[in-house]
């Protein structure tokens, strides 16, 4: 048994970061299946806990920790291996602006809260919501494609912190069929990613049969 536990939802992007760097780095973890469609995180308890209601959220070495990045920046401090951004400070900046174009950029305004406001307080029906969502994806995209290297991984020989923050939202993009077309790198780095066992451990289809 293990005392660290990974409070997350199937489907969530953020948690699908997660769930891919702990098995990356081979961290042992214990799934509390966290529903969001119930909200289960705005429970009392788990307010106490995480003031956000948010999910992810990994309680580790007796402390819960919050927001996917930083969870991952804690596990790359205290298990190196592999590292999720390099030691050189202009690789790291690099790594860390590539990740942020998905962690800050598409996935805050398309996140399910957001999906939420936009159909029960906007009145905007599904079609619209999936313009909405395919707009900022696309935006986004074109960005992270000028950024991406011609061969490999964003990590070069190895995933890092910019592909795992690409696969999960390649994932939902694809879910609100987006046109793919226009990012081929995109296409190749998520495809090399997914032959990875750490990556399809991680996908929401396989945590969602042991859930």
């Amino acid at each position: 048994m293990t005392d660290i536990i990974l409070f997350d939802y199937w489907r969530s992007s953020a948690s699908y970061r997660v769930r891919i760097a702990l098995n990356l780095k081979g961290i042992a973890y214990q799934s509390a299946s966290t529903n969001l469609l119930d909200d289960s995180t705005k429970q009392a308890d788990y307010i106490a806990r995480n003031p956000q209601g948010f999910i992810p959220m990994l309680h580790i070495d007796g402390q819960d920790l919050t927001q996917s990045l930083a969870i991952i920046d804690y596990l790359d401090a205290t298990h190196p291996e592999p590292p999720m951004v390099s030691s050189d400070p202009l690789e790291r900046s690099r790594t860390l602006a590539q990740a942020l174009v998905v962690a800050a950029d598409i996935h805050p305004v398309n996140n399910l809260r957001i999906m939420k406001y936009l159909k029960n307080e906007m009145d905007q029906d599904q079609e619209a919501i999936n313009i909405w969502y395919r707009n900022w994806v696309s935006e986004g995209f074109k960005a992270l494609e000028a950024m991406a290297p011609d061969a490999g991984f964003f990590g070069g020989d190895a995933p890092n912190l910019a592909d795992v923050c690409l696969v999960p939202q390649m994932y939902n993009g694809r879910r609100f069929e987006t046109d793919m077309t226009a990012f081929p790198k995109l296409v190749r780095i998520d495809a090399a990613c997914n032959e990875l066992a750490a990556f399809q451990k991680a996908a929401p289809e396989a945590v969602k049969e042991l859930s």
